[in-house]
Order: C-alpha cells, then structure tokens, then sequence
C-alpha cells in the first residue's frame, strides 16, 4: 500500500530545529551539524530565550549569528512563530496552528523564504494549510519525544494519507516527534520532503554531531535504496 505513494521516492532533508543550550554551545553544535552538508533546513526556535527579560532582543541578536552561519553553509532557514522576526532577518516562518496567518507571511515574505504550518494528525489542517498556500505542512508527533514527551502521536495511517494528499496537491509534507537515526527506517516508502529533527543530533555533545549527522545519511540512503 505504500509504494503506491510515488513512483519514485527522493531522499527527504533533514530538517534541525534549535534547543535551548546556551548560545555559544548551540553555535558550536550548529557549525558542527551544517558543516556535514546533511542539513537541509534549519528552525531557529529559542523559547526560554524568549522568557527571559529582554528576550526578544536577545533572540534578534542570537538570530542574526545564526542565520549568517547557516548561509555560509547555503542552509534555508526558518523562525518558530515570528513574521515580523522572520522579515527582519529574510528568512522564512513556520507557523503553529495559533501562531500566525500563512497569507500575512506570504505577503510579508520573498517568495523563495519557506513557510510552513503545524498539522499535527490531522488530514483537514494539512488540507487548509494547502490552500492557504504553505510550502510544508509539519504533521506529528509520530513517536514520543524527549522534547515533547506528552504530544499525541499520530498512526501511521494518517501519515499516508498526509504524504497522498501531498503527491497530489504538491505540498510538502515533514514529519516530526521523536525520529532518530534507528527508527526512521519504519517510515520507509512515505513521500517525505522533510525530517524535523532536535534531540538526535542537538542532545550530542559538539565532538559526536558529525558522526551522528553521518549516520543519520546512511539511514537515509537505506531509506531510499531499492529493495
């Protein structure tokens, strides 16, 4: 039933997201992880960041080092929930289901900066963020994560219906929720554009990220290898 979904299956990208490290520890995670060229898209999400006093201006500053890292690595980008961040900076906004209308972004943005929208499980949102015209629509979590241990996981069955209405609508689908490197392989045969990923490369220390980033591609080789 699966490989009924594309006729020809791409290699999705790995999709990293932020933690909450300290900066100048994140950085050096982040050069480590970009370095490798295995990542196709970096979210910069920094919410206790955010909490702090004085916050806002504290993630404007971390942002700029961070998008300027990632174009020297010709990594896209995008900002967790923030439009108006996101048009300072030039780069692209995912948006939660709360967090932000995809027509003000698109009106705001370049057309070439990413704009994605949180789905969670749910074929109708993926459906609506179509039409509203995201570049991606997020759907999971597909398994219990350190991050978000208490999110609902998705069944597998919606994620082929999420990839089906993706092949046929041109949108594109990520998924993310606890995927590492050894269980990825269960999603193998789905139309993936995007693998979201934070603790299996960010929980590394700095030394075992290009390890770790070379893992996840041999993985993903597998993924797409003929049977």
């Amino acid at each position: 039933m699966i490989q009924r979904l594309a006729p020809k299956l791409l290699t999705p990208k790995l999709y990293l997201l932020t933690n909450d490290d300290e900066f100048e520890l994140l950085y050096s995670k982040l050069e480590a992880a970009l370095a490798t060229g295995m990542i196709g898209l970096l979210q910069i999400r920094r919410k206790q960041v955010l909490s702090q006093k004085n916050g806002q201006q504290q993630l404007f500053n971390e942002a700029k080092q961070m998008v300027a890292l990632a174009h020297k690595y010709d990594t896209q980008v995008v900002i967790n929930d923030d439009i108006d961040l996101a048009v300072k900076l030039g780069v692209g906004v995912h948006l939660g289901q709360q967090d932000g209308n995809i027509s003000t972004a698109k009106q705001q943005l370049a057309a070439n900066q990413i704009i994605g929208r949180t789905c969670h499980g749910d074929i109708e949102l993926v459906t609506e963020a179509l039409n509203d015209g995201a570049d991606y629509a997020a759907m999971g979590a597909v398994f219990a994560s350190t991050t978000k241990p208490n999110a609902n996981t998705i069944s597998h069955q919606q994620l082929i219906a999420g990839c089906q209405l993706g092949i046929d609508n041109g949108i594109d689908i990520c998924v993310i929720g606890g995927l590492t490197a050894e269980n990825i392989g269960q999603l193998a045969g789905l139309t993936l554009a995007y693998i979201a990923i934070v603790g299996d490369i960010m929980d590394f220390p700095v030394d075992k990220i290009a390890v770790r980033c070379q893992q996840w591609q041999q993985a993903l080789t597998e993924w797409c290898a003929p049977s």
